[in-house]
């Protein structure tokens, strides 16, 4: 049985690491990830996630050592895939992705909050890299993205983790938020997107994505095509039909 939950709440998908007691995970969980945030990405009902984890220990501990120290060298380059899949089916989720973060998030859990479009967490929430300490390296590339190098780099080095407000100060994070109220907070933040145009939505990530390592004018330059693509569906001139007319839009996804 699979320790990654899905339900689904409307427009609203809400993916859940259940796997007590620190959420630590396994390449079948990986490989569930995978597979469950493909899956919500072509689903045209969903429009927004919230990804969380079961429990208050902790986000996610990183990958199952039980099951890392039976590892074999010669398996790892196919290991490997089936995590990158993992982190690329959400960060390249077709719809926003929020991770509420209710605890600490180390080594692979700090790369699965990365790769979320927007991060919300507990006062409790740690985030770490310490793969030094198991004679591994990685993540990098993912929470590199968020924060400055030399904090990347002492992190890495040190293996030590950073507490919320840190993370907050260096952008890792967008939001504190108390523990009680974090799942609520992320779902009201999720039913607010989730009314947009799904449309709107969809191409709006697809376009930040491609652009975002890309020099800004070229990115500019891209983003306008997307821009383009959307102007030419109903949902756009229903968007601004509804500005005039000083009402809500009524979306049709087309």
């Amino acid at each position: 049985m699979t320790a990654i939950r899905r339900e689904i709440m409307g427009a609203v998908a809400r993916v859940t690491i259940d796997k007590p007691p620190v959420n630590a995970i396994t390449l079948a969980d990986y490989a569930a990830l995978a597979e469950t945030f493909d899956a919500i990405g072509k689903d045209d009902s969903i429009h927004c996630v919230v990804f969380t984890a079961a429990g208050t220990k902790a986000f996610c501990a990183g990958k199952d050592l039980h099951e890392f120290v039976t590892a074999r060298l010669e398996d790892d380059e196919a290991n490997a895939v089936i995590v990158r899949e993992a982190f690329a089916a959400i960060r390249h989720c077709a719809v926003p992705v929020i991770a509420a973060v209710n605890g600490p998030a180390l080594g692979a859990g700090c790369v699965l909050a990365a790769v979320a479009d927007i991060r919300m967490a507990s006062p409790a929430a740690t985030f770490g890299l310490p793969e030094v300490n198991i004679g591994r390296c990685g993540g990098t590339a993912h929470v590199g993205r968020l924060i400055s190098q030399g904090l990347l780099r002492r992190m890495v080095f040190t293996g030590r983790a950073i507490t919320a407000e840190q993370a907050l100060t260096a952008g890792l994070i967008d939001e504190i938020v108390d523990a009680d109220k974090l799942l609520d907070a992320a779902h009201a933040l999720a039913d607010e997107i989730a009314k947009k145009s799904p449309l709107g939505l969809r191409l709006g990530k697809q376009s930040m994505n491609a652009a975002e390592f890309l020099p800004v004018d070229e990115g500019y330059v891209l983003e306008q095509g997307y821009s383009t693509k959307l102007m030419a569906t109903e949902d756009a001139r229903e968007a601004v039909r509804a500005v005039v007319e000083k009402r809500a839009p009524v979306f049709k996804g087309r």
